[in-house]
């Protein structure tokens, strides 16, 4: 139970952090004395990101202050389920009806003991591009290819999909698409794999045009350059759950920037020094959850992004979610600083 408990002055980053760490969606607020203040879902934490606000903002403000509880024994299994099913909740909280404190916390999946499965779900891997940061490997190699220790990239990536059980992948091709192909279809695997071919280079998004009516359900999409290590069940349920048209995954990141700051006031003289601030942000790391009506809105044959989709999207009020992850359970590495540090990290 202790793992669920956390203090209102937590931050946002931290909070994620205790998520990911009961692979749960949702935590429970309490004071020094343990007694109930509220829960914090994911979902709090993101409609708190796209407020604008920062991982080292704390959840006081967002958490729920007026959540469903239950006193201990006065309740029954039953009743715990059919609060779970018409509330749409993950977590309950059980306290002591005369001083408020959590004595215990029941979970949706603790309570019907079983977890939906997304294997079936199709996965795009976006591998048509040049690879331009990873010169000189480029030159001879496509990207997907540059190796990691014994494995290159795609292989990396494909692995943490086929953890997940998915087996259906879509690898859009177009700079040295031969040499990838001839790979791929060596590559001993049960993953079935489907090429789709650009003519020309169609940006982020353009080629996955090419897929009408070849995916009926929600899909992923990663870019070839974002090794991700997620549960990717729980990606493609926040994205159902909350009815999204696209859900784009959201890493928090920071940034320290090595110098004293200065911060000047209106006349232009100096208030104060800040020595080497740290700034916190969410980053988009290139995995996406997408709709299949939305292939219907990518321009054939024509250079599209993945922001030009979101910003299309937007202007006709399309629900865009944001699933926020730790820093550490992605690897960039489609530029040299990132790719040296994925050498260590993956073994």
């Amino acid at each position: 139970m202790k793992q669920f408990l956390v203090k209102p002055n937590l931050n946002i980053k931290k909070a994620l952090k205790y998520i990911k760490t009961t692979g749960q969606q949702c935590l429970v607020v309490v004071n020094n004395e343990n007694k109930l203040l509220g829960t914090l879902s994911d979902g709090d934490i993101r409609n708190a990101i796209l407020k604008g606000k920062y991982p080292k903002d704390k959840i006081n403000n967002y958490y729920q202050k007026n959540p469903i509880c239950l006193y201990n024994n006065y309740y029954s299994i039953n009743k715990v389920k059919k609060i779970f099913l018409k509330n749409r909740i993950g977590i309950i909280p059980i306290i002591n009806k005369k001083t408020k404190v959590v004595v215990d916390v029941l979970t949706f999946a603790k309570v019907f003991k079983k977890n939906k499965n997304y294997s079936s779900i199709s996965v795009v891997i976006m591998a048509g591009g040049k690879g331009e940061r990873l010169k000189p490997f480029t030159t001879i190699l496509p990207k997907p290819l540059v190796p990691i220790r014994d494995k290159p990239i795609i292989e990396h990536i494909i692995e943490k999909f086929n953890k997940n059980n998915n087996s259906n992948f879509f690898i859009t091709v177009n700079y040295k698409s031969k040499i990838l192909k001839s790979f791929l279809e060596e590559m001993v695997s049960k993953t079935k794999l489907s090429f789709i071919d650009e003519a020309k280079p169609l940006g982020t998004a353009g080629s996955l045009s090419l897929l009408k009516n070849k995916i009926k359900k929600p899909f992923l999409v990663t870019n070839c350059d974002t090794i991700v290590d997620i549960n990717f069940d729980e990606l493609i349920n926040f994205h159902n759950l909350n009815k999204n048209d696209l859900t784009l995954v959201a890493s928090s990141k920071e940034y320290k920037i090595p110098y004293g700051t200065c911060i000047i006031n209106k006349e232009n003289f100096l208030e104060k020094i800040i020595e080497k601030p740290k700034f916190d942000f969410f980053i988009n790391i290139g995995l996406y959850v997408l709709n299949p009506y939305l292939l219907k809105m990518i321009p054939k044959n024509k250079k599209f992004d993945m922001t030009d989709l979101i910003s299309l999207l937007r202007k006709q009020n399309k629900q865009i979610g944001v699933y926020p992850i730790e820093d550490n359970a992605w690897i960039d590495v489609g530029q040299w600083s990132e790719y040296r540090k994925a050498i260590n990290q993956l073994v």
